[in-house]
């Protein structure tokens, strides 16, 4: 496939390294980030309101982060030897660090956290089911089969702790990842001592939108009454999140601009022409302006409709999630489309077929939720609930 060229670049310039998969590896690990912050509002800042949402948004958590690694395993050349990286620890390389940040999260995050706050269901339903399910809970409950007052008071001891711990892994999951990209000198589009903590912020609003969305889709397709006030209170945090984000981003650029260095006229280019759509378009009107009048709109007035406040919530969750998919496509793809010379322009074209194709990376969006689809049937929230 041939590249469109404007001006000069260097011959390995013509072809983009990183494709849609590789922007579909920090898009996934924001939104595990940004779920389980919001779950640990009610778990550890006592944001009782929450309480319809919590283990949804620790299994929905679980879901993104087993699949956040695969778009960007099979974008290796290799893939079979993603394992190597585990084996052959490299502490200079900030990459070569993603495996154990990504274990340590996964199995002694997320996985203890959850086995710990459904041990109680898992020993009930090992004893209520029947068949092949009564072993699958068997199982799960690990030989722990006490459920005496004293054991479930530590299993939320125990709990709690793990979800202190799991704060500030999760800033470190998605903080790394900015970091990769920031510490990049040779390219001025991701070089910003901030990038860490933008795609902090910005994971943070996608993984709050997402759960939102999640929990209304999930209401609807139970045919149960949303909780309107659990509805409010993650929509006046994603609306806070968003002003927070949104700030931030206008602090770069504007530090950008007055700055001014040499590579100051290309980038203008750049986001004046090759991502002008996507940028300005979808990332900052469609992903940010507007979520942000829409919710703000409903933090400034009681006299919404309850009707009403559902439409702007699901429909300032998806426009929030379509902007950060942009941001990140705008940070990965963006960043390779000029020339080191600072004097050209390539191109890039998103396939239908093929490993980096559009097809491919539906499929990668859409794993996940089928991942949880799963979830749910075998840890229904709603089940334990009405059970407690």
């Amino acid at each position: 496939m041939l590249s469109k060229v404007d001006g000069y670049i260097y011959p390995n310039e013509l072809e983009l390294q990183w494709g849609v998969l590789v922007v579909l590896y920090p898009y996934l690990t924001g939104l595990v980030a940004g779920a389980f912050i919001l779950a640990s509002l009610e778990r550890v800042f006592k944001v009782k309101v929450l309480r319809p949402t919590y283990q949804l948004a620790l299994i929905t958590a679980l879901a993104f982060l087993i699949c956040a690694p695969l778009p960007l395993i099979a974008h290796l050349g290799k893939p079979g030897r993603f394992y190597e990286i585990l084996i052959t620890p490299n502490s200079a390389s900030a990459m070569a660090i993603f495996g154990f940040v990504y274990l340590w999260y996964l199995a002694v995050v997320l996985l203890l956290e959850i086995w710990f706050d459904y041990r109680r269901d898992f020993v009930i339903w090992s004893q209520e089911k029947t068949g092949i399910m009564r072993r699958i809970y068997k199982m799960l409950t690990l030989g722990v089969t006490d459920i005496s007052p004293k054991a479930l008071k530590w299993d939320d001891r125990i709990g709690y702790i793990i979800t202190l711990v799991g704060i500030p892994s999760a800033f470190l999951l998605h903080g790394y990842v900015g970091f990769i990209f920031g510490s990049i000198k040779a390219n001025p589009w991701w070089s910003t001592v901030i990038m860490p903590v933008i795609f902090l912020f910005s994971a943070m609003v996608s993984g709050i939108a997402l759960v939102m969305v999640i929990y209304m889709a999930v209401s609807y397709l139970r045919k149960v009454k949303i909780d309107m006030a659990a509805l409010d209170t993650i929509g006046k945090y994603l609306f806070y999140m968003l002003i927070l984000d949104f700030s931030l981003e206008s602090l770069d650029q504007v530090h950008r601009i007055y700055e001014a260095e040499e590579s100051f006229d290309i980038l203008h280019v750049l986001v004046n022409g090759k991502l002008i759509y996507t940028m300005f378009g979808f990332q900052i009107i469609l992903g940010m302006l507007m979520p942000m009048v829409g919710l703000g709109i409903l933090q400034v007035t009681s006299r919404v409709k309850e009707q009403v406040r559902k439409t702007i919530y699901l429909a300032a969750g998806l426009m929030v999630l379509t902007g950060i998919f942009f941001m990140r496509w705008n940070v990965v793809i963006g960043g390779q489309l000029f020339s080191k010379s600072f004097h050209g322009f390539t191109d890039f074209k998103l396939g239908l077929v093929g490993t980096e194709g559009l097809f491919m990376a539906i499929i990668w969006l859409l794993l996940p939720f089928a991942l949880l689809t799963f979830f749910l049937w075998l840890m229904p929230p709603w089940k334990k609930v009405e059970e407690v």
